[in-house]
């Protein structure tokens, strides 16, 4: 990896089973997540994909790129808008610096046009 270089993104339509097996695997069964009806009560259009999910997304898009001895070693995002069930997430990564033993990575999420997560970024390091 050199600075400026962009990682392949990730793309990913997210459904509602995705949501209810990341809500099994989390412990997280927040009825926002998976009750339509719920969801609209609380003044959402539908079910609303777990904020964290984006940490996995994003691990699962900076592990494709690492060198065989880097590991991951700080994530951070911040959710900007609700994304909801069936709509696709583009994850992207931008390197923004190299040194020795550490790559530091800006990240991003949209739907469309609408950024979803900003202020996210990823140090990866090598021992």
């Amino acid at each position: 990896m050199k600075t400026d270089d962009r990682l392949p993104d990730l793309v990913r339509t997210i459904t509602l089973t995705d949501m209810v097996a990341y809500g099994a695997a989390t412990w997280d069964y927040h009825r926002l997540h998976y009750d339509d009806g719920f969801a609209r009560r609380a003044g959402m259009r539908g079910p609303i994909v777990d904020g964290q999910m984006f940490g996995a997304l994003f691990a699962e898009q900076l592990t494709r790129s690492l060198a065989s001895d880097q590991r991951i070693s700080r994530l951070f995002f911040r959710n900007a808008a609700p994304t909801y069930a069936g709509e696709t997430v583009v994850c992207e990564a931008k390197v923004t610096a190299v040194m020795p033993g550490l790559t530091t990575v800006e990240l991003s999420a949209r739907v469309g046009d609408r950024l979803v997560v900003v202020a996210a970024g990823a140090e990866l390091s090598t021992p």
